[in-house]
C-alpha cells in the first residue's frame, strides 16, 4: 500500500491512499465505476483495485461534496492542476544507469537550469541535447528549477501545486526520466528544486481534503503558511517527505535543493526536512545525494543531523558572497547590497570563512544576520554570482556579462571556480548570456494584476528598477525573452575558454583537488586580496591575487601569506587578463629581484 497518493503494479494493482479528515466518507472514481475507500481512523481512507491500466483517469468525491477532485499525490496531471489524476507505472521505463553511482558534494560543479529557457523549445528531450556542452565546460551537477505541476503555458515553477507530478508543458514523465538517464550517462548528476514552504494559489485542492493541511501558528511570506506541527499535520507531512523520496526513487534525481527553508515552520521533535532527507538517502542506497537549502537568514543550523535539531542537509546557498560579487563587478549596491562594499576582502573572507555574517548587526535588516558557520567544512557552502532570483531581481533580469566590467567579471569568476566552496553558475553564465531572466508566470485576470503589483512592490527597494519598467509577468513575450542564445556561445569563446580552463585546473591540479589543503587569506591593501593554499606533500602551494585596483608594480608586499616557501619561488600559471578569456594580454611578472608586477582589475594564480 502506498504512503499516499497512487501506485500502479505491474500486476495491474492500483493502491489507493488519501487523507482527508473533514469527511466521513471518500469515493474512489475511476473511469469505468466508482468504490467506496475504507476508512483506515484517523483521517485516511484507502482502496485497492485490480485491472488497471496507465493513464486511466481517476479522482476523489469526498463526503456530501459532490465535485470529482484530483490527487493531491497525482503522480501524472495529463490536463493539468485542475484536471483528473492519471494513474503512472514507473516500473514500465527502461533504465540505462544501472552502475550510476552519482556526484560527491566534494566534486560538484553546478549549473542551474530553467527546463522552459534552457533552449528554444523549453522541453525535457530539447535540455538532454545539450547536456553534452555542460560536461564539455567542467560542470557536473545539473540544478533544475522546480518541475511540480502547476497552471498556466509557463513559470518559473515555485507557485506549483502538485509536489509528485511533473508540469506536462516540458514533457511528459518519461520524457524528464530520458533527460536525467542521459546526464547519467554523461557523467552528469541531476538535483531538482523542490517547493515545501507554501502552495501556488491557482489549481491546489488541499483545503478541500483538510483544513488543517494549512497552520494557523505562523506568518508566511507567500500565502497561508503550511502545517507540519500541529494538530492534523500528517497529511501534508506525509505529501512532503512521500514526494521527496519519490523524485530520488521514480526519477533517478541525485539530490534536491529545498527552497527558502526559513519559511517551512516546524517545532516538531524531528523537522519535517529532515524527515524528507532521511527518507531520500533510504530511497537510494549507495548513491551519492545532494541536498541543498536555500535559507535567506543562512541558518547553518539547516546543516546539522536530524536527531541534533537540524534538517539533516549537505549544503547551504552562500548569498553573503554573491553579493560582494555583484557589488565588486557592478559597483551597484541597492537595497540588500547596501550592507556590503565588494571590496576584495569581503570576497576572500566570505569564501574562507562560509558567510561575511556570522551573526553582527546588519544595517539593511535592522537585525542579526547570519549564524556562527567556523566548523562548517568549506565545500558545504554552494558560492555563486547569479541565480534565478538575484538575476531577475535586477533591472530588466541583466546578467553580469552585459552589465558588468569585464574584467572584473573575470578576476571574480576566477575566484569563485577555485575557491574552496562548491561553485555553482545560473545558464548560460558560462559562455556570458546576456538574455535576460525575469519573473513570468501564466496567471490570468485578478491573480495577473497581483502578481504584477506584488512584483512591482518587491522591486521598488532596488531604485534603478524603479525608474525603468518592468516586464509584465503573465505576457508571453517576457517568457520568450528569457530563453538561452546558444549562438552566443560560439560568439563568446573567450569567457567559454575562461571557464573551461579554470574548472580543469580545478579538477585536475593536486593543490586544489586535496581534501586536506589548508587555506588562509588576507587583504593587506583595500584593493587587494590574496588566498593561499598550502598543499601538502611535495604538492607545494598555491597563490590567488585578486587585485581590484589598477595595474601596480609591488616592490614591497609586508603580507606573510605572500611569501614563497624556501628555494621554491612562485611562477604564474593562470592570469584571469590573458589575452585567450578576452583580457589586456598583460603579463604578470616577477622579476629576480622579487619585483612583482600585477595587472589591473585581474586575478592572478601563482604556484610554488
Amino acid at each position: 500500500m502506498t504512503t499516499i497518493g497512487a501506485t500502479l503494479g505491474a500486476d495491474g494493482r492500483a493502491d489507493f491512499r488519501i487523507y482527508a479528515p473533514d469527511h466521513r466518507t471518500a469515493v474512489l472514481v475511476l473511469e469505468d465505476g466508482e468504490t467506496p475507500m475504507t476508512d483506515e481512523g484517523n483521517g485516511w481512507f484507502s482502496a485497492s483495485m485490480p485491472g488497471r491500466r496507465a493513464g486511466e483517469r481517476y479522482g476523489f468525491r469526498l463526503g456530501d461534496d459532490p465535485a470529482v477532485l484530483p490527487d493531491l499525490a497525482s503522480r501524472h496531471q495529463p490536463d493539468g492542476p485542475h484536471g483528473r489524476s492519471a494513474l503512472l507505472d514507473h516500473g514500465a521505463f527502461r533504465w540505462t544507469d544501472g552502475d550510476w553511482r552519482g556526484v560527491p558534494l566534494s566534486d560538484a560543479v553546478i549549473s542551474e537550469i530553467h527546463i522552459g529557457t534552457f533552449t528554444p523549445e523549453g522541453t525535457f528531450a530539447a535540455a538532454a541535447d545539450r547536456l553534452p556542452l555542460l560536461a564539455e565546460v567542467g560542470i557536473t551537477v545539473i540544478e533544475v528549477m522546480p518541475l511540480n505541476d502547476f497552471p498556466g503555458r509557463f513559470g518559473w515553477g515555485y507557485d506549483g501545486v502538485g509536489w509528485f507530478a511533473p508540469v506536462g508543458i516540458h514533457g511528459t514523465p518519461d520524457d524528464l526520466k530520458r533527460f536525467v538517464d542521459r546526464a547519467h550517462g554523461l557523467g552528469l548528476a541531476v538535483i531538482l528544486d523542490v517547493v515545501y514552504n507554501h502552495l501556488g494559489p491557482d489549481g491546489q485542492y488541499h483545503r478541500r481534503y483538510a483544513a488543517g493541511h494549512f497552520s494557523t501558528r505562523y506568518k508566511n511570506e507567500w500565502g497561508d503558511p503550511l502545517n507540519f506541527d500541529d494538530e492534523g499535520s500528517a497529511g501534508m507531512r506525509a505529501l512532503v517527505v512521500e514526494s521527496a523520496a519519490a523524485w530520488i526513487r521514480d526519477y533517478h534525481v541525485d539530490g534536491l535543493r529545498f527552497d527558502a527553508t526559513q519559511q517551512i515552520f516546524d517545532a516538531s521533535p524531528v523537522h519535517v526536512v529532515a524527515e524528507a532527507a532521511a527518507a531520500c538517502r533510504a530511497a537510494a542506497p549507495g548513491r551519492h545525494l545532494i541536498l541543498l537549502a536555500e535559507n535567506t537568514p543562512q541558518d547553518v543550523t539547516v546543516l546539522e543531523p536530524g536527531d541534533a535539531g537540524g534538517q539533516g542537509l549537505d549544503a547551504l546557498w552562500n548569498e553573503d558572497f554573491q553579493r560582494a560579487a555583484r557589488i565588486a563587478v557592478t559597483g551597484e549596491r541597492d537595497a540588500y547590497y547596501s550592507d556590503l562594499a565588494g571590496s576584495p576582502g569581503e570576497l576572500v573572507a566570505a569564501l574562507r570563512w562560509g558567510f561575511l555574517y556570522h551573526g553582527q548587526r546588519s544595517a539593511w535588516d535592522k537585525a542579526p544576520r547570519g549564524t556562527n558557520a567556523f566548523h562548517v567544512p568549506l565545500h558545504r557552502f554552494i558560492a555563486f554570482l547569479e541565480n534565478h532570483d538575484q538575476v531577475a531581481n535586477a533591472r530588466r533580469g541583466d546578467r553580469l556579462a552585459r552589465i558588468g566590467d569585464p574584467a572584473m567579471l573575470a578576476a571574480v569568476t576566477t575566484l569563485l571556480l577555485l575557491g574552496p566552496q562548491t561553485p555553482m553558475l545560473f545558464q548560460g553564465q558560462e559562455f556570458g548570456s546576456s538574455r535576460p531572466f525575469v519573473f513570468f508566470c501564466d496567471h490570468r485576470g485578478d491573480l495577473a494584476d497581483a502578481v504584477r503589483k506584488g512584483r512591482k512592490g518587491f522591486l521598488d527597494q532596488f531604485p534603478a528598477v524603479r525608474h525603468g519598467a518592468i516586464p509584465d509577468p503573465s505576457a508571453e513575450a517576457t517568457y520568450r525573452a528569457c530563453g538561452l542564445d546558444w549562438g552566443e556561445r560560439d560568439r563568446n569563446g573567450a569567457l567559454l575558454a575562461l571557464h573551461r580552463d579554470l574548472l580543469a585546473l580545478r579538477r585536475d591540479d593536486p593543490v586544489f583537488t586535496a581534501p586536506d589543503t589548508a587555506i588562509h587569506v588576507a587583504s593587506p591593501m583595500a584593493d587587494l586580496a590574496v588566498m593561499r593554499w598550502f598543499g601538502a606533500g611535495g604538492a607545494g602551494d598555491r597563490l590567488l591575487l585578486l587585485n581590484a585596483g589598477p595595474g601596480r608594480i609591488l616592490e614591497t608586499l609586508a603580507e606573510p601569506l605572500s611569501a614563497p616557501r624556501p628555494g621554491r619561488p612562485w611562477r604564474m600559471i593562470f592570469s584571469s587578463d590573458d589575452d585567450v578569456y578576452g583580457g589586456r594580454g598583460s603579463a604578470p611578472a616577477i622579476d629576480p629581484d622579487g619585483v612583482w608586477s600585477l595587472p589591473g582589475r585581474s586575478a592572478v594564480v601563482m604556484a610554488s
